[in-house]
Order: structure tokens, then C-alpha cells, then sequence
């Protein structure tokens, strides 16, 4: 993270993102019974996993050991697959189905509710399938019903990655509440592309200003949703606080949105020439977040590995709270060598917030002692593809 970054943390901006909607949420905040977990988990050619199938026996957390190349990311991976996302490694589909097996893969859960979902794929598709309850789905009616998201080990760097890494990261989060947000970064990304290759065609002014108009209205509704994200995840972080930096955003914060969509569209339409046969524009695709660490008064950036880790996993069990207030769902946490780089204490600390987590928790690691002291969990084996699955902390069968 650059040190223009590091200086978004003023007191007055951080006390913005969290006025108003604190009183708010601590109205409506309120533990519900969890629903919705998944309850049995079956896949068929998906990676190395021929047949797998195992029964989460309705615990909040689900732990999955073994060594390395087991197929143990494998079965978080299928999990990501059920929001309708193309997967937390958004591999290609024809990379996913097992090497050796008909092309095709699938992925069904059961839920608490007896629902049961698939994602599938045949071999000769363009493109995943969709089906609940046996009929078919689209992929955005998955979204709607299971509320997903995951850590993995590129994650780990994302604090200290390009500003674009942060970006698609906090985007995607913010996505679990408007949907339509993950469309329109995608959106402007195509109408940035086409406002690139009308100036290089020397188009007629007309058509560049209604793609300007489209660009300013779509720049605005991304940045309205990450400065309210930003402030809706910070009620759920004690130790920390988030913020976005950006032309638009910080128009927003200014004025108000219709104001900022006249002013970017009067930057625009003033910005229309070529450098080096190249468009250079400022605006939501160049915004940074920024993490700042209150417990070290330090930019999350400049603290240590493990600090890191544990503040994304801090971050991730509060955007989990946030899921369960405003939706009343049940968000499903995965988390891909959840205890690399924690050492005993924060291991101690993350198990206790998980326990209190209104959420399922889908973690991976080598070895299982390290996950003796987590409640309320079934632990699944991984070798070579095959899974064993014992049911209850306790090992009881």
C-alpha cells in the first residue's frame, strides 16, 4: 500500500463512514438462530475428488485436514462454487472437471432447510448450470440464497498487493448485499474499453458523450455502494477501520451523488485525449481501500505478517455479523489455511470469535490438532481424493 494510501485515515473521515448508521444497527442487531447451513455436501469429478460425499451433521464449523494435495482447498473451492461465482480460484470450468473423468463435474449441497443446489457442468458447455430444488436456476438466484466468502493464501498479501487486488477484494464483499454491484464494475470496466476505442477511432462527439454519461452514472453507483460498505463493516470492527480514496467517492462525500455524477461527467467530457495512444482517466477504476490498525496505531500495511492475517480474518468474521444483520442469513466463511502464520494466542482468539460467528465456517489445514479447540464441528479427512468424516467435536460416529 502506497503511503497516499496510508494518509486516508483522519479522524474526520474515518467518524464518517461510521455516523448515522451506527445507531441504526444497534437497533435492529440481534442474534437469530442459524439457518440455512449446508448440511450434506456431494461432488462428482470435481478436481481430484471422483466421488465425495459427507454430512456436516448441522455443525457451525466444518474442518477439512490432510496433506498437501489431498484435494482439500478442492472441497472449498466446490463450496464457493454454490453463491453462483465462478469460484474462489475462477479457474475455467474445463479446468476444474477431473482429468481423467467425462469433462463434466457437479456440485450438490443440501441445506438445513432441506433445499438442496447444484452447480454442474457437461463437457462440450460454454458456461456452469444452475438448479434448486431439482428445477433449473440461474446463477444470480444462487447469489441470493447463499451468502459466501473466502480467505485464501492470495489473500494474505492484500494489504500490501496492488491497489487493483483491494479493489476486486472490498467489491466483491460489498457485493453480498447489492447485488448488482459485481454487474456494474464489470459495466464500467466494458464502457471504459469502448470509450478507449471511440477516441482512438476519432468517433463523433455525440457517441463519446453518451458513453461519458453512462461511465459517470455507472462510476457513481460503484462508489455510493463502497463508501456505505466501508462504513457498515466498520460498526463490526473494533480494532480497526476501513476506508476508500478515490475522485468520485470523495465527490460523493462532499456533496451528495447527483452533484458528484455532474462533476465526473464534466471531468470526463474535459478529458478526452490521447497519451501515447492511451486513456488516461482517473475515477473508480484507480479508488484504493485502506485498513488501519487502531490496536498499533499502524496502516495494516506496515504491521507484521501474522498481524495481517489476523486483521483479514478480523475483517472477514465482521463482514459475517454484517451478512447476518442486515439479511438475516447464514453466511458461509471459508477459509483456506485458516491458521498459517497465528501462533498459539491468535489461533486461541480466532477459535473463540468463530464460536460466537453467526455463521458456518469451512476451514482447511494440515494438521488437526491444531484445530482441537473449536466447538460445534465436524472434521473430514482428505487422502488422495477420498474423504473420511467424523461427525460432532468429539468424534462420536
Amino acid at each position: 500500500m502506497t503511503n497516499h494510501v496510508t494518509c486516508l485515515f483522519s479522524p474526520c473521515k474515518l467518524s464518517r463512514f461510521n455516523c448515522a448508521y451506527n445507531n441504526t444497527l444497534q437497533r435492529c442487531w440481534k442474534i437469530l438462530n442459524l439457518c440455512n447451513m449446508i448440511s450434506r455436501l456431494i461432488l462428482t469429478n470435481f478436481r481430484n475428488h471422483t466421488s465425495c460425499r459427507f454430512s456436516t451433521g448441522g455443525h457451525r464449523n466444518v474442518i477439512i485436514t490432510g496433506a498437501n494435495g489431498t484435494g482439500k482447498t478442492a472441497i472449498i473451492e466446490a463450496v464457493s462454487m454454490l453463491s453462483g461465482d465462478r469460484g474462489m480460484r475462477g479457474a475455467p470450468m474445463t479446468d476444474i472437471a477431473r482429468f481423467d473423468g467425462d469433462g463434466g463435474f457437479s456440485v450438490i449441497c443440501e441445506l438445513s432447510d432441506d433445499t438442496e443446489i447444484c452447480v454442474y457442468f457437461n463437457n462440450g458447455d460454454s458456461n456452469r448450470h444452475a438448479k434448486i430444488d431439482g428445477d433449473a436456476a440461474t446463477l444470480s438466484e444462487l447469489a441470493a440464497r447463499m451468502r459466501i466468502v473466502w480467505i485464501t493464501p492470495r489473500e494474505d498479501r492484500i494489504f500490501i498487493d496492488a491497489a487493483a487486488d483491494r479493489r476486486a477484494f472490498f467489491d466483491r464483499l460489498a457485493a453480498s448485499f447489492d447485488s448488482a454491484h459485481a454487474g456494474r464494475v464489470a459495466r464500467h470496466t466494458k464502457l471504459l474499453s469502448e470509450r478507449a476505442g471511440a477516441l482512438k477511432a476519432g468517433a463523433n462527439a455525440k457517441w463519446i458523450d453518451a458513453l461519458d454519461a453512462q461511465i459517470a452514472a455507472t462510476a457513481v453507483a460503484i462508489a455510493a455502494a463502497r463508501i456505505q460498505y466501508a462504513g457498515e463493516i466498520n460498526y463490526f470492527l473494533t480494532d480497526a477501520a476501513v476506508s476508500v480514496d478515490g475522485m468520485v467517492e470523495s465527490m460523493i462525500m462532499e456533496s451528495n451523488a447527483a452533484t458528484a455524477e455532474r462533476k465526473y461527467l464534466e471531468y470526463l467530457k474535459s478529458n478526452r485525449e490521447l497519451i501515447n495512444d492511451k486513456m488516461i482517466l482517473d475515477g473508480v477504476n484507480k479508488s484504493d481501500f485502506g485498513v488501519f490498525n487502531r490496536e498499533l496505531n499502524l496502516p495494516a500495511n506496515l504491521t507484521s505478517t501474522g498481524q495481517q492475517k489476523t486483521l483479514l480474518l478480523k475483517m472477514i468474521l465482521a463482514h459475517a455479523k454484517l451478512v447476518h444483520t442486515k439479511t438475516g442469513a447464514t453466511p458461509i466463511i471459508l477459509l483456506d489455511e485458516a491458521v498459517a502464520h497465528l501462533d498459539k494466542n491468535a489461533r486461541k482468539k480466532l477459535f473463540d470469535e468463530l464460536a460466537n460467528a453467526s455463521a458456518q465456517v469451512w476451514a482447511t489445514g494440515i494438521d488437526a490438532d491444531i484445530f482441537a479447540d473449536i466447538v460445534d464441528a465436524t472434521f473430514v479427512t482428505c487422502a488422495n481424493g477420498n474423504v473420511s468424516n467424523i461427525i460432532g467435536a468429539q468424534g462420536e460416529k
